[in-house]
This record gives structure tokens, sequence and C-alpha cells, in this order.
């Protein structure tokens, strides 16, 4: 079946923006459009990007970010939308790699002096670790939890993080794979990340090379690897069997608050 154009939106001072519907699940129904979004970090929209938010009639924005991210550059408030702070990672017993990210993209130089380490792979194994641990800690069931249930309401709704890749990739990826989107579907959507994202903040690669840092070694922190999400289904598939069974027994929706999802987010044909 041929997938059907996904609508990118571009954005002059929110990267990483699109729509998550449009994509064929395997039933051959499709996930409606204009319903759910995921963005990278608003704090920086400009008037114009704000405006165009509000035409979309987005209602609730989700922010996964931690409360240090959120404090340090708060979302805008935008006329008739309500945010809604639900911290993914507020359980982990270090600083993610994912919570992380915001120093990296202030302060590149500074970053360029860990080189060395980032030479090693360390930053991919902690990214994948990261990832294990958006599926099973407590804070990330919990934030989960509150998205999906969110979304029965106050549509269409933004939800984004930091880079809008890791905590926010995985809730794409997770809604996606319970409309029933096959997995083809759920990579090829979190892969434009490296489409959308790492061209706009080219300034951040340029910061890093011109303190000596090699920038091939910082894309795979600033992007996207199958690598990563692999780890997240995996932890998946082993503490909870199935996507449902992860929506039923981590996030604490049945099978019928499933069914409804699917019922308000899918169109037929």
């Amino acid at each position: 079946m041929t997938e059907p154009a996904v609508e990118h939106i571009a954005l002059t001072s929110v990267a990483n923006f699109r729509d998550v519907g449009g994509r064929r699940t395997e039933d051959g129904r499709r996930v409606a459009t204009g319903r759910l979004f995921r963005a990278a970090a608003l704090d920086k929209a400009s008037d114009t990007d704000q405006a165009y938010l509000a035409g979309l009639g987005i209602r609730t924005i989700y922010d996964l970010r931690s409360s240090a991210e959120t404090e340090a550059e708060p979302d805008p408030r935008i006329d008739g939308v309500r945010g809604v702070h639900l911290d993914v990672l507020a359980d982990a017993t270090t600083v993610s790699a994912p919570a992380n990210l915001d120093k990296v993209l202030a302060d590149p130089v500074a970053v360029a002096a860990a080189n060395e380490k980032l030479a090693d792979g360390s930053g991919i194994a902690r990214m994948v670790e990261a990832y294990r641990e958006i599926v099973n800690l407590p804070s990330a069931l919990t934030s989960y939890r509150a998205l999906f249930l969110g979304l029965l309401d106050d549509t269409p709704a933004l939800f984004h993080c930091t880079a809008g890749k890791d905590r926010t990739g995985w809730a794409a990826a997770a809604f996606l794979s319970l409309m029933g989107v096959g997995r083809d579907g759920v990579y090829g959507e979190y892969l434009l990340t490296n489409d959308l994202f790492l061209p706009a903040i080219a300034p951040v690669f340029d910061g890093f090379a011109a303190a000596g840092g090699n920038p091939d070694l910082l894309r795979p922190l600033l992007g996207v690897q199958e690598a990563y999400l692999d780890s997240a289904f995996a932890e998946l598939d082993q503490r909870f069997g199935s996507i449902e069974n992860y929506f039923a027994e981590g996030l604490g929706i049945d099978s019928d608050v499933q069914a409804e999802l699917r019922n308000r987010f899918l169109d037929q044909g």
C-alpha cells in the first residue's frame, strides 16, 4: 500500500514541527490529520508562529520536559491554549541524555571539550539506555498516561520536549503503534527528525566544530537513530509483550479506552 504524503509545516522559530497524522494503518485506515502535532521547544516561538499554532485550533500543549527545562525556558502563553507539564524523566537517577540536550544546544563550545568522550561511543550508549527509561520509569508511565488520556478531551493538541525527538519521539511512536501503524511507518515518522531538526540547528554544529569538536560525533546525540527506538520497543516487548499491554498494564489505559482513542483518531480509507 502506498504511504500517503504527510504534510511538513515549516515554522520560522519552532523546529521539528509536524502533524503526527496522515499515515496508513495496517488495516487500511488513516490516522487523522489536524488533531495531533509534535514539536521541539516552543520558548522562542515568534508572534507569527504562535498565531499559526493558535490558528490550528490547538487547545492543549503538553510539555514533556523536566522542571528545570521548563523553568529556564517556559512555553509562551497563547490565548485559548491550556498548558500541561508532564516531566517524563522526573524519576531518572542521573541526568538523562535527552534532558541534557538543552545544555548542548545552548553551549556547543563547552560540550566540545568532551569530544574525546563522545568518540568512545558512550554518548550513543547513554541514548540507548535513556530510551529504555522512557518506557520503564514510573514518571514516564505517569506522564504518558496523562498525555494519552488527555487526547480524549482537549484536541487538537501538541506535545513537545526540548529537541522534539526523544521524549516526544516515543510519544509519537507509541501513539502511532496503538493506532495500528506498522513499524515501517512508525520508524519513518520518527526518523523525520533528522531531516527537520538537524538542519535547523546548523549553528550548533558550526560552534562545536569551531571549538575543535567533530560534528559527526555530535549528530547521533542531536539526531535520532533506529537503534534508539529499537531499544524502547525492546523494553516494551520485554516488560509488556505488546503495545496494547503497554497501554493497559504500564499506562493503566484499558482496552475500551484504547478503542476510544482509535475511534477518535482514525479515519476510514
